[in-house]
């Protein structure tokens, strides 16, 4: 009879146990997805990290749940929606559209975070090193502060005559960034004159495209920070009505009637992010894996916002194009 009562109180210990591990079995992992800007300002891009998770055979409302927060712009609200994610408790978040998405969520330690818009995430003090970024980030960046170069030489073999070109840009720390050392010095190779322009707020705009056609430069660029991208019409239609060519930092601003672009794809480092999510859900520790740095740029070129300008782009720059639209 003991034995049979001993035999009963522990079948009813052990029955408890197997619901909970099936439990935890089945558990759907849960990724926040945190953008500065609004969806449809990088629609293609979005939808690329979800076409990478499902790739992956990650099945949004089966075995993953994505919660979707978009700070239309406004940065300022970043840290809330942040805040809403953490109360989620997501299990890993990825930070996109800019800097500052990264930096809402720098300091939660207990959630990985994969970044995707950072350019100079070790100047900026997000990582530690490319190779290894230590404590709870990682994720891709944008390329090096080269890139500004490359794009003034791009902009200056277009316009052969264009001695001055304006910067709009935008502070991102106390000190200058990088990116305007390495346009001055590339300047001075071209013989081409900077005019910096720093945007603070989209308020802003006016006074600096005012400052802009004063200077009367003969050409402009734009840095990547997403208040440009989330303003670009602003931008484009400031170049439609000065008959400026502008070189810009992504491929979206082209088919919107944009001149010219040179930067790597964006929507392929979106769907990036989802293999470091996919690695990160398995069990890695962001702190181990390297952030990724671009090797493919692309240059895009929009033929018929040349002409509506009256520019004829030169043959050695439109045989180095890699999409042209007519």
């Amino acid at each position: 009879m003991r034995k049979e009562i001993a035999l009963v109180i522990s079948f009813a210990i052990l029955m408890p146990s197997a619901p909970t591990a099936a439990q935890q079995a089945k558990k759907i992992p849960r990724v926040g997805f945190l953008l500065a800007l609004s969806r449809s300002a990088l629609s293609e891009s979005v939808d690329a990290f979800h076409q990478g998770l499902r790739d992956l055979g990650y099945l949004e409302g089966q075995n993953i749940v994505i919660e979707e927060r978009y700070a239309e712009g406004k940065f300022d609200q970043l840290p809330e929606l942040a805040a809403e994610l953490i109360r989620l408790k997501v299990d890993v978040i990825v930070a996109a559209g800019g800097v500052q998405a990264v930096r809402a969520v720098k300091n939660v330690h207990a959630i990985p975070i994969v970044m995707t818009g950072a350019l100079d995430p070790v100047g900026d003090g997000i990582i530690v090193s490319f190779a290894r970024p230590g404590g709870n980030i990682t994720g891709l960046s944008l390329g090096g502060s080269e890139l500004y170069g490359k794009r003034l030489e791009l902009l200056k073999e277009t316009v052969p005559k264009a001695s001055r070109v304006a910067v709009f840009w935008y502070r991102t720390t106390s000190a200058a960034p990088s990116y305007l050392d390495e346009m001055q010095a590339s300047a001075r190779t071209l013989g081409v004159q900077i005019q910096a322009l720093e945007v603070r707020t989209p308020s802003d705009f006016a006074g600096v495209f005012q400052a802009a056609v004063k200077a009367d430069p003969r050409g402009f660029t734009v840095t990547t920070h997403p208040i440009f991208t989330g303003n670009r019409k602003q931008l484009l239609d400031f170049a439609a009505k000065n008959r400026l060519p502008g070189i810009y930092p992504w491929r979206e601003y082209v088919p919107d009637g944009g001149l010219m672009s040179y930067a790597p794809k964006l929507s392929d480092l979106y769907r990036r992010a989802a293999v470091y999510v996919d690695k990160i859900l398995k069990g890695a520790k962001p702190a181990d894996l390297p952030v990724e740095q671009p090797t493919k740029f692309e240059l895009v070129i929009n033929l018929k916002a040349a002409k509506q300008i009256g520019l004829t782009i030169p043959p050695n720059v439109l045989a180095r194009a890699d999409k042209v639209i007519k």
